[in-house]
């Protein structure tokens, strides 16, 4: 019997098992999309910490610095951590002050029904895309336990992912990223001290790199835009990302928002660089893969024991776990809120959660084509920074800090950011994302001083 894939169903197994029991407190929408707003500093901290945690921290991460080594555009985990503790310091208090349920439901307030149901179908496909990306990297850590094809795992996968999270709610989810967040940090910090004792200690192990991997100066044809670029697309992309916002609405007040977000960006960076020292060590030990999101799930097979494979393995599936569940409520709960309930006001407060239930399934469905259709992880999460974040960046700060535009202003930079992101995209030019925001921006302000009577949420 294989004993890592043993210890590994157990892991998921309990995951579930958690997940069941805290869903019988679920009684109303709140409680299943921000579960009754009371997220203490303990379960807000570390479902932000593991929901941002996900494959492209692990899998990705470490594949690219083992094949690349470490240079200005490696962006994983340094931007996404800085970008958590901005949010912290700019976005959580005025948001969470706001009293919304979705990022939607604060433009329906402070500009339009019209504005809150574009920006819902804007931030759903990026959801999706962030899913189909774990259900990918799940898939790699289940056929590296198992020998399983690929395919097969990502089908797995994505059934244990979709019951998971049907299961039960934002609460459910908190409580499950603490039990994962812990998980997830013993289980790195036991790959690190396996992988490293070979060389004598961590510090050795990272002398032992070829210098040539640590190069931050500009390449040849490079330029300080081309990095701008690079940096900007995280950075930006997660000031309006509903997985990370939801936690800070959910919070239990504005402080505990505010602190939770920093703490969980700072814990982020220090926990996401262990893949990234694996990736270099695993380049200057002369190990072979055939594909570079393999790098550390072969590494772990290789250089631990049966039991420090299993708490890696654990490890990673705890961050994979913790961002989809995310992801699939994120999509659904955009679904139900803000585009399906308000053409159903005789629901209640069952139907409504049966509405977003219904929409985690069949999201969980389409994530996995996706997860069949693009040929790597961090492909996917390209694709999800991206994809409409530009206008929603842009509408998010006017809104918050100012009274300049409205509704118009708002439909102009959410269309501009989604047509020049596209269009660029497919043209396959150099700069993809600044020019977006560039364009949303534009957009905003050519239109906003035409606009009056913009007004700000109560």
């Amino acid at each position: 019997m294989n004993a890592p894939l043993v210890a590994l169903a157990a892991y998921v197994g309990l995951q579930l098992l958690i997940g069941a029991l805290v869903s019988r407190r679920i009684a109303s929408e709140e409680d299943y999309l921000l579960a009754g707003r009371s997220l203490g500093y303990r379960l807000a901290t570390f479902s932000i910490f593991a929901t941002w945690f996900g494959a492209e921290t692990c899998v990705d991460a470490g594949g690219q610095v083992y094949s690349e080594g470490l240079s200005l555009h490696s962006t994983e985990p340094f931007a996404y951590g800085l970008a958590m503790v901005l949010t912290g310091l700019f976005i959580a208090v005025p948001l969470h002050s706001a009293r919304v349920t979705t990022l939607a439901d604060f433009y329906r307030l402070r500009f339009s029904v019209s504005v809150e149901r574009v920006a819902a179908l804007v931030m759903i496909p990026s959801s999706i895309f962030w899913a189909a990306a774990q259900i990918r990297a799940f898939g790699h850590v289940v056929s590296s336990a198992s020998g399983v094809e690929l395919g097969e795992s990502m089908l797995i996968a994505a059934g244990v992912v979709v019951a998971y999270t049907i299961f039960g709610g934002l609460m459910a989810d908190a409580v499950t990223d603490l039990v994962q967040g812990a998980a997830l940090i013993v289980g790195l910090a036991v790959m690190l001290i396996g992988v490293t004792s070979d060389f004598g200690g961590v510090l050795p192990a990272l002398q032992s790199v070829e210098p040539a991997r640590f190069d931050l100066r500009l390449g040849a044809g490079d330029s300080w835009l081309s990095v701008a670029e690079s940096w900007a697309l995280p950075i930006l992309g997660s000031f309006v990302a509903q997985e990370l916002l939801q936690r800070v609405c959910a919070a239990r007040t504005h402080t505990v928002a505010q602190r939770s977000t920093i703490a969980a960006g700072v814990l982020y960076t220090l926990v996401g660089s262990i893949p990234v020292a694996l990736g270099l060590v695993a380049a200057s030990s002369g190990m072979a893969v055939d594909d570079p999101e393999q790098v550390l799930p072969q590494l772990a097979r290789e250089r631990l024991s049966t039991l420090g494979y299993a708490l890696f393995a654990g490890a990673l599936v705890s961050a994979i776990l913790s961002t989809v569940d995310s992801t699939l409520l994120v999509a659904a709960s955009l679904l139900s809120r803000n585009l399906v309930n308000p053409l159903l006001p005789q629901l209640d407060e069952r139907g409504k959660i049966r509405t977003a239930r219904l929409g985690v399934g069949a999201f969980g469905l389409l994530a996995l084509g996706l997860a069949f259709e693009f040929d790597s992880v961090g492909e996917l999460i390209d694709i999800t920074n991206g994809f409409g974040s530009a206008g929603l960046l842009v509408i998010l700060v006017f809104g918050l800090y100012t009274r300049v535009g409205g509704p118009k202003a708002a439909l102009s930079a959410l269309t501009l950011g989604v047509v020049v992101y596209l269009a660029a995209s497919f043209a396959e030019f150099e700069f993809v994302y600044l020019p977006a925001v560039g364009a949303a921006l534009a957009g905003y302000l050519i239109v906003a001083p035409f606009e009056r009577g913009a007004h700000r949420p109560a």
